[in-house]
């Protein structure tokens, strides 16, 4: 029997109008141009910018940014992001240091960190994952630090490294739904991505993972997939609208009402997970200092 691929309603155009809930406020301020001068001034990235998030200026603003290490060119071609993809060619030994010295400016006491997938990395890119985060210890000793890591493709010896640096919360995003993942996410594999979390648990970190919703799921498969992230050891859930980056990805299929967000927040809990931030403007580093 062959298996037909999932194929997600057209959107009606009421669904495809972005509601009132998900405007945002232009990042301003003096605080928010203080940030963004360092981030200039280490030639460093962010996935506030890279991914086009909506909180920028409200994470900004209070003096905390999410930094993508590893370049900004990821070796994966998802539907959703906005991450350029191609083939990497920077590797810098000295990122590190220049990200924990700009988290030290920046008086920051809960850091996130994240990267592109590479690939095409023996190692996955794990070395430079350490070495930020011990970097980031030494010189930020009060500081806290939640690492949101890719897909090592079953590397679990690049796995380990990458979550042995003294970091609090490890981080994988799950990002959608079962059936949508050939569509939105064609070169990861559900089961893959549970197992790197189940492996994660079992070395002892907190862990974390996110979806986005809005992209063709139904109410059903959304608590199916809290249902395996629960068994499979994940202790936060973040649930946040999916908003297309550039006409090239893909479109939204719902904006979903705060109303079901608040639903699928209350069934989180019901599941055990210690936290669920469920919004239509959550990013899975949004209020990341209250998983803790």
């Amino acid at each position: 029997m062959v298996e037909l691929p999932v194929v997600a309603a057209m959107p009606t155009e009421e669904k495809r109008k972005k509601p009132d809930w998900l405007r945002v406020k232009l990042p301003i301020g003096e605080d928010y141009r203080r940030v963004r001068n360092l981030v200039d001034e280490y030639k460093l990235h962010t996935i506030c910018q890279s991914g086009n998030c909506p909180n920028m200026g409200e994470c900004w603003g209070a003096g905390t940014a999410t930094f993508m290490i590893l370049g900004n060119v990821c070796t994966r071609s998802c539907s959703f992001c906005a991450v350029k993809t191609g083939r990497p060619n920077e590797y810098d030994e000295d990122e590190p240091r220049r990200v924990a010295e700009a988290i030290f400016l920046m008086q920051v006491k809960h850091a996130v960190l994240t990267s592109v997938n590479r690939d095409e990395l023996k190692d996955r890119g794990a070395e430079i994952w350490y070495q930020t985060v011990v970097k980031i210890k030494e010189s930020s000793h009060q500081t806290t630090i939640e690492t949101l890591i890719p897909d090592v493709k079953a590397n679990w010896d690049a796995l380990e490294r990458m979550i042995s640096a003294g970091q609090e919360v490890v981080s994988h995003n799950m990002e959608t739904v079962e059936s949508l993942y050939r569509k939105v996410r064609p070169q990861a594999k559900y089961e893959r991505s549970l197992e790197q979390i189940k492996r994660t648990k079992a070395y002892g970190k907190r862990t974390k993972s996110g979806i986005m919703v809005g992209l063709g799921e139904t109410k059903d498969e959304v608590i199916k997939i809290m249902d395996d992230l629960a068994a499979h050891g994940c202790d936060v859930l973040t649930i946040g609208q999916y908003l297309q980056p550039t006409k090239m990805h893909i479109e939204v299929a719902e904006f979903v009402h705060p109303d079901t967000f608040a639903y699928y927040q209350e069934e989180g809990m019901k599941r055990g997970f210690s936290f669920v931030e469920s919004g239509p403007l959550v990013r899975s580093s949004y209020h990341a200092e209250r998983h803790l």
